[in-house]
């Protein structure tokens, strides 16, 4: 099993208990954060968090923000809403995602989340069961991990083939699967690579899946954050072929990480999930979770029905322009190398080369060494699955990524090996 497990002793019965011990981006992000050096009196930098509210250039809309201040001044949302989500909230939300899907959604497909974190330990909890395994993307979100480790969940790996603009190795998963294999993840737009898959890859994914008799559990808390060649295309539009459970949150594309609503939706026009086994085992542990404020479930459905098309738009240029800003200057640096330029999303992943590096041991080590020497947080490929490659968040203020690119190239420049080239 590949799961990073620790042993914990001082449980009730007198059995150990596992506690995963997978690397968190948080948890990471905290560790490096500590590292900086207090005496260096310029500004921390961070490009380690896909959190745009740090930057001034990413705010939500206006529309979004009146709505959630009228629904609490209202004085009716300050009670306990039904632990699936508000009516109303489910029935908005299966609208907005219906406009992308060749079926309509009903509002019993949709159950309101804390997030798409709780969507994601959600979707994980009911599969699990003993014996099963889950397969997940390498590099990846590692909150997948982590919540297979306390479900006992096996986890196996699958590529992203970086030449081939992070698309799904298929051969590997149907090498991997078996009759335990309950699930395979697919994040689209990328994250930690910034695809996104076309039309075309997504249905090869979704015909292996039949063919392998498992379900596809779809990451699309970047969707619609796409910029290149690939339109987002959502998972749910093969739901005819494989079900698919689709995960996603407001958290990006409204530049709202800390309101906490997201969304786990059940995108099965064939109604292999209506069994009552299924819906009852679903809401059951729906009935254990707490999900987002009230209040901000009776804003969401103004939210999604008065957002302008601009507002989207806005984001969408800048972060091209922030992701082109990232890729010309990760080029003037030759110990990194970006293989595919992101299409999506607001991360990409690029590739370390320690033989240009002196005292540098490795991406952990490069990291922690940034961190404390120029006070700029970037985040080891290790915390995604990808040991020596780098990931980096764009969704910043461009003079401050500009300045953060820049504090790079020195570090690299003061640890070659080699002068020539900088």
């Amino acid at each position: 099993m590949e799961n990073g497990t620790k042993k914990r002793g001082g449980a009730a019965d007198g059995q150990d208990t596992e506690t995963p011990s997978n690397i968190t981006i948080k948890g990471i992000f905290s560790l490096l954060m500590a590292n900086i050096d207090a005496s260096d009196k310029r500004r921390v930098i961070s490009l380690g968090m896909g959190d745009p509210t740090a930057y001034s250039c990413f705010h939500t809309t206006a529309v979004a923000e009146q709505a959630v201040v009228d629904t609490l001044r209202s004085q009716k949302f300050n009670g306990y809403a039904p632990t699936v989500g508000l009516p109303q909230t489910r029935m908005e939300i299966a609208e907005y995602l219906s406009r992308n899907l060749p079926y309509k959604l009903s509002p019993d497909d949709i159950y309101v989340t804390a997030g798409c974190t709780q969507a994601i330990d959600v979707a994980l909890s009911i599969l699990a069961r003993p014996g099963a395994n889950i397969l997940l993307p390498r590099p990846g979100f590692p909150i997948y991990e982590l919540c297979s480790g306390f479900r006992h969940l096996e986890v196996r790996h699958f590529d992203l083939l970086p030449e081939k603009g992070w698309e799904v190795d298929l051969n590997a998963i149907e090498a991997l699967a078996d009759h335990n294999t309950v699930a395979m993840v697919i994040i689209n737009p990328g994250n930690p690579c910034g695809n996104v898959y076309s039309y075309q890859h997504l249905n090869k994914i979704a015909e292996t899946a039949k063919k392998l008799k498992i379900l596809v559990i779809a990451d699309e808390v970047y969707g619609h954050l796409a910029f290149g060649s690939n339109p987002f295309v959502p998972m749910g539009v093969f739901g005819s072929i494989v079900p698919v459970l689709t995960l996603g949150s407001l958290s990006k594309r409204w530049i709202v990480p800390g309101w906490r609503l997201g969304w786990f939706v059940t995108s099965d026009p064939n109604s292999i999930f209506k069994n009552p086994k299924i819906v009852g085992r679903i809401k059951k542990y729906f009935d254990i979770c707490g999900g987002p404020a009230t209040f901000i479930q009776a804003a969401v459905p103004l939210i999604l029905k008065q957002t302008k098309e601009v507002f989207f738009k806005e984001t969408i240029t800048i972060l091209k322009q922030t992701s082109d800003i990232c890729c010309d200057r990760v080029k003037e640096i030759p110990c990194i190398t970006c293989p595919h330029k992101p299409e999506g999303s607001m991360v990409v992943m690029v590739k370390l080369n320690l033989s240009l590096l002196k005292d540098i041991s490795d991406d952990i080590d490069f990291c922690f060494k940034l961190a404390k020497e120029e006070s700029v947080i970037i985040l080891p490929g290790l915390a995604v699955g990808l040991k020596n490659w780098l990931r980096i968040t764009f969704a910043a203020e461009p003079s401050s990524l500009e300045e953060a690119l820049g504090r790079l190239k020195l570090f690299c420049q003061r640890h070659s090996n080699q002068q020539i080239g900088y």
